[in-house]
């Protein structure tokens, strides 16, 4: 590769990416390993790197710090942010799902969540039905949702976190029906609690933008630890969003023509080739 080609086209191939995002993303990967700190020069510099000028990266932090996510923190004489506790929490609950995403098996069978929000408390409602879709989970009726099984500690986590906990009950289910629950008849109903097409679309989309990647550096084109850098963070904040609108679900329940698996075989290859160039250009960003 050509030293002044990128290795990609640019983070955030499957919707526009707020500066917020890649912040959020640069902080998952780098920050916990120094005390969740990075000083402001620090990340202006790295997201310089990824097209977001400076003015927008000083008020892009300003919201996350109101928002809770990260807290001003000098430390000797340098100006950052840290990421909270709240985040550092959010972070690492993400990180199995991120880089060892599991799809289940029918025999594992579901976890469905059912509540009742009175109407007086709708705000309540709202952050319930947000956090269940974050899970990944699809919706039965208007107040049972499903998922796969192994997300029920996730799902108890989450609603004991959120103070939700009166408000929900929580239950292991298998699928049964006059015909027996057979594979061909749960593989409608789940086209009916969650939109495979559109997370098929969005796995096609995922791998058009980041295959070119792969494909240079299987060709034997070189590419330098900045470029490394802003292909993974790219490739991070796509896939992030990916795994929390998938639920996981069984492969032979999902649409035969399914794109997720091969999406998950791409990110793993360029995780393993990008992270560690992509990680020396930060260190040298923060030597500076």
């Amino acid at each position: 590769m050509a030293s002044g080609e990128a290795a990609g086209s640019g983070p955030g191939p499957l919707a526009k990416v707020q500066p917020r995002q890649l912040i959020v993303t640069v902080y998952g990967l780098y920050a916990r390993d120094t005390d969740g700190w990075l000083s402001v020069a620090s990340l202006i510099q790295l997201l310089a790197d990824l097209d977001v000028e400076a003015p927008t990266v000083r008020s892009s932090v300003s919201r996350l710090k109101r928002a809770g996510l990260l807290e001003a923190q000098t430390v000797s004489g340098a100006a950052g942010y840290r990421i909270s506790p709240e985040t550092e929490r959010i972070l690492s609950d993400g990180d199995p799902r991120i880089f060892t995403a599991r799809r289940a098996t029918v025999e594992e069978g579901w976890v469905l969540v059912v509540f009742s929000v009175p109407e007086s408390e709708r705000a309540r409602r709202h952050t319930l039905r947000t956090q269940l879709t974050r899970l990944g989970f699809g919706s039965v009726s208007a107040g049972v949702w499903i998922a796969p099984g192994h997300v029920h500690d996730e799902a108890e986590s989450m609603l004991a976190r959120h103070g939700l906990r009166a408000y929900a009950d929580l239950f292991r289910a298998d699928y049964l029906s006059a015909a027996g629950g057979d594979a061909k008849e749960l593989a409608t109903k789940v086209r009916s609690w969650w939109d495979t097409a559109r997370l098929q679309r969005l796995y096609v989309a995922f791998l058009a933008a980041h295959r070119p990647v792969a494909e240079r550096i299987a060709d034997g084109t070189a590419v330098t630890d900045r470029q490394a850098f802003t292909a993974y963070i790219g490739l991070l904040t796509d896939w992030r969003r990916l795994v929390y609108l998938d639920p996981g679900v069984a492969r032979e329940l999902l649409p035969e023509e399914w794109s997720g698996t091969q999406a998950a075989e791409l990110f793993d290859e360029l995780h393993a080739r990008l992270a560690g160039p992509a990680r020396r250009h930060v260190e040298r960003a923060r030597a500076r």
